[in-house]
C-alpha cells in the first residue's frame, strides 16, 4: 500500500505544485492519476519513492515511511519517467535494464531471465546489444519500462507512458500492465488522456492545480473535460 497524509510540496514560496494532498493506493489496485499539464501529478507521484521531499505531510510505503527507508520505497517502487532519459544508467539496452536487478544482488541466472522477460513484453527481445543513444523515442521509453518491469516492484508507476509508442508498441505495454494488475501488483498510470487506461483502472483521480478535484471508479465524461482530461 501507499499512503500519502496531507501532502504539501512547494518549489517556490509562492509556487505549490501540491497542496494538502491525501491518497490511498491499495495492494493490486490500478489506479489512473489524471489531469492536464501543471496539476502537480508528476510532482506528486515523484514523493511515492522519494525522489521529492514534501514541505509536510508524509508518505508510507508497504507501512514504512519512505523517509525512513528511501532504498527500500525505490525497491518497492518502480518508477517510469516521463522523460526516459533521466533513468538511464548504462549505453546499451540489456546493460541498462539488468541495473536494478543487479543492485538487489540476484543471481546471475535470475537477473538474465528478468532482462528477457522485461525486453519482451515491451517488443525488444533480442536488443540487448543495441545502444540507447541510437535509439527511437519510443524505444527509449520501452527500456525505461523494461527496466522498472525487471525490477519486479510491489507497486508500478508510469509518468505518460505511451507518449511516442505505435500502436503494437502500446498494446504490448498494456497487456503487461494488465497482467501485473491481475498478479496482484498495484499499477499507477499518469496521464492527461485516458482513452488507452480507463478500461484497466480500478479508480481515477484528478488533479486541478495541486489539489485532487475528482476521485471516482467510473468518473462523468464530461466533468473529466471540465478538468482538462481526455475522456475515453
Amino acid at each position: 500500500m501507499i499512503r500519502v497524509r496531507s501532502l504539501t510540496h512547494r518549489y517556490a514560496e509562492d509556487v505549490t505544485a501540491v497542496d494538502d494532498v491525501s491518497l490511498v493506493v491499495d495492494d493490486g489496485e490500478f489506479l489512473v492519476l489524471a489531469g492536464p499539464n501543471g496539476s502537480g501529478k508528476t510532482t506528486l507521484v515523484r514523493h511515492f519513492n522519494g525522489l521529492l521531499d514534501p514541505d509536510a505531510g508524509s508518505v508510507e510505503v508497504n507501512g514504512r515511511g519512505v523517509d525512513e527507508d528511501v532504498v527500500a520505497a525505490r525497491t518497492a517502487v518502480g518508477m517510469v519517467f516521463q522523460d526516459p532519459r533521466d533513468g538511464f544508467v548504462a549505453a546499451t539496452v540489456g546493460a541498462d535494464v539488468a541495473f536494478g536487478p543487479e543492485n538487489l544482488g540476484l543471481n546471475r541466472a535470475e537477473i538474465r531471465r528478468r532482462v528477457d522477460d522485461a525486453l519482451d513484453a515491451v517488443q525488444l527481445g533480442g536488443r540487448h546489444e543495441a545502444r540507447i543513444e541510437e535509439l527511437s523515442g519510443g524505444e527509449r521509453e520501452r527500456v525505461a519500462i523494461a527496466g522498472a518491469l525487471a525490477m519486479d516492484p510491489d507497486h508500478l508507476v508510469l509518468d505518460e507512458p505511451f507518449t511516442g509508442l505505435d500502436w503494437p508498441a502500446r498494446q504490448a505495454v498494456l497487456g503487461r500492465l494488465e497482467a501485473l494488475h491481475e498478479s496482484g501488483r498495484s499499477v499507477v498510470v499518469v496521464t492527461h488522456d485516458l482513452r488507452d487506461v480507463a478500461a484497466l483502472a480500478d479508480r481515477v483521480v484528478v488533479l486541478s492545480e495541486g489539489r485532487i478535484a475528482l476521485d471516482a471508479p467510473d468518473p462523468d465524461a464530461d466533468r473529466l473535460a471540465e478538468l482538462g482530461v481526455r475522456p475515453p
